[in-house]
């Protein structure tokens, strides 16, 4: 068994802070002097043998020394060895604190055996396809022949050495960079467990319906000129799909539908690139999204929509209606 690697900071010389977030944070108090500062000059995830040996250096009573640890035991602060490549530590680390049994093995596990499809390899696109890639995702189908261009420099891998490539090229370069363990080519036999859609100035039907149709969850990230929309992350025919938002619209504004045709072809559309801060805070929201589908936690775009506008791109929420029973949503 080891300790939790977080941090250990006084309180006072005889109580011991064991982490930060108040979510877990435990304070260890009525300690010896020398155990609090033993207890403080612990390394990250130290094991329980040199929590034991910490304490006998200095010289605390064998009968403190066992209930330290068994304190320790009781708040869930000693858990096993992380068992995960290097890798994904980082991940297992971070998910560890919240799991009671301590071990991220289990997620990161998970997510290798997952399977994403980006379509859409932008500034924004190619970020979050690099962020899924470092966070453990094990596939990575990328889809995007649109050249590296020069505004491309500098998001989700791309360097001047990319520029004339085709993205999804360049992009499975610096997912590969990102992550030697995660496969940019996909196996013949199942579908994708979630497809991203980056799209600009609306979601496109003729991209979205297919995948309703097959019952694959995918998740819609639209660029427009000064906001970026994240979600819905549609679960087809159990929360709201991107029909259900196009009929919610023209319920609000007629001319949605004729103004939605001429968006999917219009070149001041298609050709909007995503401003650096939005495109980057956008393929965070995005990739935690997507991370919580592949994880099976809840997912706040699950009928809803994250709007982030310039300035301050403070997300504000919109949720829409599920399909009615027996609808196509």
């Amino acid at each position: 068994m080891q300790l939790r690697a977080l941090p250990l900071v006084w309180r006072d010389t005889t109580t011991v802070q064991v982490g930060t977030d108040p979510r877990w944070a435990v304070a260890l108090g009525d300690l010896s002097p020398s155990a609090a500062r033993a207890l403080v000059g612990l390394p990250p995830g130290a094991s329980e043998r040199a929590i034991t040996a910490a304490l006998d250096a200095e010289d605390v009573p064998a009968a403190e020394t066992a209930g330290v640890l068994a304190h320790l035991t009781a708040a869930h602060l000693l858990v096993p060895p992380p068992t995960v490549p290097s890798a994904a530590a980082a991940e297992s680390r971070a998910w560890a604190v919240l799991d009671v049994d301590g071990d991220g093995a289990a997620l990161v596990a998970r997510r290798a055996r997952s399977r994403v499809r980006v379509v859409g390899l932008d500034r924004l696109g190619a970020t979050l396809a690099q962020t899924l890639a470092a966070a453990g995702v094990g596939t990575l189908e990328l889809a995007d022949a649109t050249a590296v261009g020069a505004t491309d420099v500098g998001f989700g891998g791309f360097g001047v050495r990319d520029v004339g490539d085709p993205r999804e090229v360049a992009a499975a370069r610096a997912v590969r960079e990102a992550n030697p363990t995660t496969r940019t080519f996909a196996p013949a036999g199942r579908a994708p467990d979630l497809v991203v859609l980056v799209e600009r100035g609306l979601a496109d039907p003729c991209t979205h319906l297919p995948l309703r149709d097959a019952d694959v969850p995918h998740l819609s990230v639209v660029v427009r000129e000064a906001s970026i929309l994240v979600g819905p992350l549609v679960l087809p025919r159990r929360t709201a799909c991107l029909t259900c938002l196009d009929l919610s619209r023209t319920d609000a504004d007629p001319a949605w539908p004729t103004v939605a045709a001429q968006l999917v072809a219009d070149p001041a559309v298609t050709s909007l690139v995503p401003e650096a801060a939005a495109a980057t805070t956008a393929a965070g929201i995005a990739a935690a999204q997507a991370l919580a589908h592949l994880d099976g936690r809840p997912c706040a775009v699950h009928g809803a929509t994250l709007e982030l506008a310039l300035p301050d791109l403070l997300p504000r929420a919109w949720t829409w209606a599920p399909p009615p029973a027996g609808g196509g949503g």
